[in-house]
């Protein structure tokens, strides 16, 4: 099948002979999956790779630290103007 679409190349050609050796092995009789009617479903590897990650355990992020900051300049800073940012 390799030669006949004109694809010389060795994955091709050991992609075949796969086909091949997997088709022996199957028991004759047996619809194959796709033969069935039914739908195949595709997942991404990206899918794939999220689905199987461990739980994330660690705590969320706290902006607390900033907020502290914020509060001390506010504090500290005084009358502001009219038309000025606060």
């Amino acid at each position: 099948m390799a030669l006949w679409a004109g694809a010389l190349t060795a994955d091709a050609v050991a992609l075949e002979a796969r086909k091949v050796a997997q088709a022996e092995d199957e028991p004759v009789g047996q619809p194959s999956p796709m033969d069935a009617g039914g739908t195949a479903t595709v997942t991404s590897l990206h899918e794939w790779r999220l689905a199987h990650l461990p739980p994330d355990t660690r705590p969320l992020p706290s902006v607390t630290h900033y907020d502290r900051l914020f509060r001390r300049r506010r504090a500290s800073g005084g009358e502001h103007r009219e038309g000025e940012a606060q």
